[in-house]
């Protein structure tokens, strides 16, 4: 039996393919500003300096007080204070309260030594010149952050493998931390094979297509924090691919390999692969459509991809494999999450079961929420991607899906 029809999961498919990579490998590193490190991968954690705030703040306009002056304060029976000053915005308080006072303080302002609440504006009126009244008793903490109340000093805030994102930016300029270790990014080698194929500026003669995998594949990569690497458009012979996959070998952290996937005379994917290294092939063919042909392997400790050429299959089996790769070389502790949202069938759609199928699909908003549209086209048509607003998937117990089904939608 040929090889690749000895299906595999594609769950059990990249499980094979992650456990034969290299364990506790120390990624490569890079120190870059945290203003330029967005979506990078930390290489160390990072140690606050100092805690969060620095300074007891208020989170409102109005008045710091101590809280036990006004306890039992309302409308009809006000707790009288006499006003201790303002304080400025940007500098220190500068006075300390005594019993019966309240400082003026605005948001994000320091509260004076001694007080524990702030009462805001609202809930006070000028009784007479430098006098106010409490109309609503506050408690202690209220509209106030303590010193240490976001991040204490030495706490670890982020840890290695964190990717980060505009939260953890803004987390780090609060700290005083301009620079950050990140993980230097992976090169990806892609390899783009067909006698057919030809460069996007180049006009396509006939029986002669554009190269899209190529930088459709780029794209991908360096979405998922990769650095691609393109080594051009290789004839379908054996000899050219080899000594390019070799160079990629020496030269890159991960390989991808466009076309030549499917076991036929032409297939020249697997031999080069098993040229390469051991342990060469680990799966050839997975459970799933598009994409069933796919070839997974490690040759000296690099992963190796190998997609089928047609642009639709290659993208699909692209995020569930060469992403997920990608990720592990960043070393990263969790993935970044894939943005889904829920929505109806539109129509019924038939499936084989033990197959996961993945289905383009169309969002539209309908009075009872979204509507999901299959966008239909063959595999080797890229605009159908273009058309759709993410992937659906079949699990492979399913015989199909019926109409009004609810279903997940990964997006784009």
């Amino acid at each position: 039996m040929p090889e690749f029809l000895r299906l595999v999961p594609p769950s059990e498919a990249l499980d094979r393919l992650l456990a034969n990579l290299p364990a506790g490998q120390i990624p490569d590193q890079e120190i870059l500003p945290t203003s330029k490190a967005l979506d990078r991968v930390l290489a160390a954690s990072i140690i606050a300096p100092h805690p969060l705030p620095a300074f007891p703040r208020s989170t409102v306009d109005g008045y710091a007080v101590r809280a036990a002056d006004t306890f039992g304060a309302g409308a009809s029976l006000p707790a009288y204070l006499t006003l201790a000053g303002e304080i400025r915005m940007g500098a220190s308080a500068g006075l300390t309260l005594q019993p019966g006072q309240a400082a003026l303080v605005f948001t994000g302002g320091m509260l004076p030594e001694r007080a524990d609440a702030v009462v805001m504006l609202e809930d006070t009126q000028t009784a007479r010149e430098g006098e106010i009244e409490v109309l609503k008793a506050a408690a202690v903490g209220q509209n106030a952050l303590q010193v240490g109340e976001d991040v204490q000093a030495g706490e670890t805030v982020l840890e290695s493998g964190t990717r980060l994102r505009p939260q953890e930016i803004g987390g780090l300029m609060a700290l005083g931390v301009v620079e950050v270790p990140v993980v230097r990014r992976p090169r990806v080698a892609i390899l783009s094979t067909g006698d057919e194929v030809v460069a996007p500026e180049t006009e396509a003669g006939p029986g002669q297509v554009r190269d899209v995998n190529s930088y459709a594949l780029s794209a991908l990569v360096e979405r998922a924090g990769g650095l691609p690497v393109r080594y051009g458009i290789l004839p379908d012979r054996y000899e050219p691919l080899l000594e390019s996959a070799r160079r990629a070998l020496a030269e890159c952290q991960a390989i991808v390999i466009t076309a030549g996937s499917s076991v036929s005379t032409r297939d020249l994917t697997a031999q080069v692969i098993e040229a390469l290294g051991e342990p060469g092939v680990l799966v050839h063919g997975v459970a799933i459509k598009p994409g069933k042909p796919t070839i997974l392997a490690v040759a000296g400790g690099v992963p190796i991809v190998g997609l089928p050429g047609n642009p639709v299959s290659a993208l699909v089996v692209a995020g569930l494999f060469v992403v997920p790769v990608i990720h592990r070389l960043l070393g990263e502790r969790r993935a970044a999450a894939t943005s889904r949202v829920t929505a109806r069938l539109s129509v019924n759609i038939p499936s084989e079961a033990g197959r996961e199928d993945y289905l383009p699909v169309h969002l539209k908003n309908s009075p009872e929420g979204l509507v999901a549209e299959p966008v239909y086209g063959r595999s080797n048509l890229i605009f159908t991607l273009v058309r759709a607003d993410g992937l659906m998937r079949i699990p492979p117990e399913a015989t199909g899906l019926a109409a009004g089904t609810p279903v997940e939608v990964a997006l784009f």
